[in-house]
């Protein structure tokens, strides 16, 4: 039986960031590091804000961390008990993952007795403003308690300081600070509350950018002291009196009591697993580890808003600079769309609301149409850098070209616009603007097109696709279908628009002159050049020149690494001139369009790529999962998708890129290992407009149960070994 509970015993100073990863608790407005309450910030705590950032100087720009109204420590006997400064005798954390609750228990010896700390918290899913915590404490002998409890503004960040001004008001009812941003002057306002089980004096201490009060009362031996918190987040982005819905969102819990707040934050948690739970019977690992990575996702859903998407590294804190990536429409959204469609919608309304972003960044280089941000911040701004990596040698930033050559980012937004059209059997988000999106892109790859003199094919030059190994090569082929895709995209809008609805119809046909996008489309389709598989070996070349390259194996190409931290790609990267690759790149291409090759292809490719995959990103190993499946190679898939589901449970994920900290939980690598249960061994597929499974199970499992809903009705599949069922169970209510 599943435990829904991960534990660590003991206390490593040295895993402080992989553990603060590992139990993460959120809710999709805030996501809280798995830290400790006396932590300062060269420990890494963070309360990590969806959606709102900050830039200091030239350093790169990043979400921003709230101030800390978790803050606690305490002292006994007029000594301070805290880790990492006095070493315990005992100390143990958990998760409860079923319904985020973070728990810590830690005990000291004190003058010859013990001292005990026990404490939960969790980031409410009921109100996504408020989170709640209890702090216990307990010592065998009587004596002091000072608890020293409130607002730690003076916050983690790594590119910052992002808070300029902090304006601190105390009283013994409320403390509040509100945190005044470099770059905007954006307002972070927090709020916190708290009830003590016991007669203290409180005294409130303003220190540095610390705004707090110190709780001292006499214990008696053996019994149990507990300080009940409650804690507001808001910002002047989320309404215009912030001040006083922090305010209220505080008293209000405080009214209600912390098992009333718990319980209602339960309910809304056992209504995300009515749907998303995965059941697999035979492989406990698995249906953990798979069901950990679902918890991730869910504590990063933006449902606090409807439009809005999520960061490359989701609420973990600021790295990668808290952008959106291609890994949410590639390796999320179909989570969202097979349980929650709603936030499915409200990820790809991010991307709508992101074209003018989109537009600009293409006409800063020169072409038409819209060219979406490698790394997206508010308002579609490019937060990617063109020096993103730093030479381990000569300490100087290098030349990468991820901004400006990843050109297949605009058709990853069309893929998740037309996959929701496709899953959810609705042409609203089209009506929406969507379609507009779509037109756009595929102006893009057209201004993009070129053809050789003589030659009879447009080709895609100077691109990098998602072996980011390999910069500026031409007629990569994963880019290249892509791109395909998005004229075809464009054409069956232009076909459609009289079911899309006459108002789009109307707009769009005063925007473009819709007959000669029409024509344009068809031809580049048609003529675009997409490498074809070898008539002799079936492999279908990565790009232009690929076969040409140096064949080294990975462990072969390790050995000649000079420096542990040194990038493998780039102008002198060691796979530069090699055929190792950083990630799933044809692979990818395959498993999006398997059903246009014949399966004898798709195990050549993936038998011929995989030994030369480093995997150097989590995006990769689900992809070559996928594949495996669709290969009826269910066993060969099965590790590369324990590899994604335990990418953040196992805490083994990359912490340096470079001289670049990179840490951080990996929900790109969560939703591959979704995507690889249901749509890979279960074999969820559309067939003629309807639901389809055809399943393909791992040696060692034995029955597969889950629920997804498709076209707006719920449905429950049952697969066994020898029989699949998939059940309409009628309409969903999302």
């Amino acid at each position: 039986m599943q435990s829904w509970s991960i534990k660590e015993e003991g206390f490593d100073q040295e895993r402080i960031s992989s553990v603060g990863n590992k139990f993460l608790v959120g809710n999709g407005y805030f996501g809280i590091r798995g830290t400790l309450q006396e932590f300062n910030k060269n420990e890494y705590p963070a309360i990590n804000l969806a959606g709102i950032y900050d830039r200091v100087g030239d350093a790169w720009r990043e979400p921003l961390n709230a101030p800390n109204g978790l803050y606690t420590y305490l002292e006994f006997n007029h000594k301070e008990y805290r880790l990492p400064e006095v070493e315990a005798f005992s100390h143990n954390i958990s998760l409860n993952y079923r319904h985020g609750i973070f728990t810590r228990t830690t005990t000291w010896n004190a003058t010859g007795s013990k001292l005990t700390v026990n404490a939960e918290r969790f980031a409410s899913m009921e109100d996504k403003h408020l989170i709640a915590m209890k702090y216990s404490v307990h010592s065998e002998v009587e004596g002091d308690f000072r608890l020293v409890t409130g607002i730690d503004a003076d916050v983690w960040d790594i590119n910052g300081p992002h808070y300029d001004e902090i304006l601190l008001s105390q009283n013994q009812d409320i403390l509040k600070s509100i945190a005044i941003t470099h770059e905007s002057k954006d307002q972070v306002c927090v709020c916190e509350s708290y009830q003590m089980d016991a007669s203290h004096q409180e005294q409130l201490v303003a220190e540095d950018r610390k705004s707090l009060r110190v709780l001292s009362f006499h214990a008696e031996a053996g019994k149990t002291y507990t300080l009940y918190k409650w804690i507001s987040v808001y910002t002047n982005k989320d309404e215009a009196n912030y001040e006083d819905a922090a305010y209220g969102t505080v008293a209000k819990a405080k009214t209600s009591g912390y098992e009333a707040v718990l319980e209602k934050h339960i309910a809304e948690w056992e209504k995300k697993w009515n749907i998303s739970e995965v059941i697999i019977d035979g492989d406990l690992e698995a249906m953990e580890a798979l069901n950990y990575s679902i918890y991730h996702l869910h504590c990063i859903a933006p449902r606090h808003t409807d439009h809005l998407s999520i960061a490359a590294r989701g609420l973990s804190g600021q790295t990668y600079k808290g952008a959106v990536f291609w890994d949410t429409e590639m390796f999320m959204l179909d989570f969202f769309l097979l349980t929650e469609p709603t936030v499915a919608k409200t990820l790809l309304k991010y991307r709508i609301d992101t074209l003018e972003g989109a537009k600009k960044k293409a006409k800063y280089y020169g072409f038409q149409g819209a060219f979406y941000a490698w790394e997206s911040q508010e308002g579609g701004y490019d937060a990617c850098s063109d020096y993103n990596v730093t030479d381990v040698f000569t300490g100087r930033q290098m030349r990468t070209y991820f901004k400006d050559k990843q050109i297949h980012i605009s058709s990853a937004v069309v893929y998740g616009i037309m996959r929701y059209v496709d899953y959810t059997g609705s042409y609203d988000l089209l009506a929406e603007g969507g379609a507009e999106v779509i037109l756009e892109c595929a102006r893009f790859y057209y201004d993009l097109l070129l053809k050789r003199i003589g030659g009879n094919y447009y080709e895609l030059h100077d691109v990098i696709g998602p072996d980011e190994y390999h910069e500026r090569v031409n007629n990569n082929a994963y880019t290249n279908k892509m791109a395909q895709y998005t004229f075809d995209s464009a054409i069956r809008v232009i076909q459609t628009l009289s079911s899309i609805g006459d108002k789009t119809k109307e707009r769009l046909s005063n925007n473009y002159d819709l007959d000669a996008l029409l024509h344009s489309f068809k031809d580049a389709t048609e003529w675009l050049y997409i490498p074809q598989a070898d008539t002799v070996t079936g492999i279908i070349q990565q790009f232009d020149g690929y076969e040409k390259l140096e064949e080294v194996g990975i462990e072969e190409l390790k050995g000649r690494l000079l420096h542990e931290k040194e990038y493998w790609g780039g102008a002198y990267g060691i796979a530069t001139h090699t055929k190792i690759i950083k990630q799933a790149d044809v692979v990818t291409m395959l498993n999006l369009f398997s059903g246009e090759y014949s399966e004898d292809i798709l195990i050549k490719n993936w038998e011929y790529y995989e030994p030369r995959t480093e995997h150097g990103s989590s995006l990769s190993a689900c992809m070559y999962a996928m594949l495996a499946c669709k290969c009826h190679m269910p066993d060969k898939a099965y590790p590369f998708f324990m590899k994604s589901a335990l990418s953040d449970i196992s805490g083994k994920g990359k912490e340096w890129a470079g001289l670049i900290y990179i840490g951080g939980t990996h929900p790109a690598s969560s939703g591959g290992a979704y995507m690889t249960a249901i749509e890979g061994f279960a074999g969820i597929h559309q067939e003629k407009g309807e639901l389809r499974a055809k399943a393909d199970l791992p040696s060692g499992w034995e029955r597969m149960a889950f629920k997804i809903v498709y076209k707006g009705d719920l449905y429950h599949v049952n697969i066994t070994k020898d029989h699949a069922e998939v059940r309409n169970l009628g309409k969903h209510m999302d």
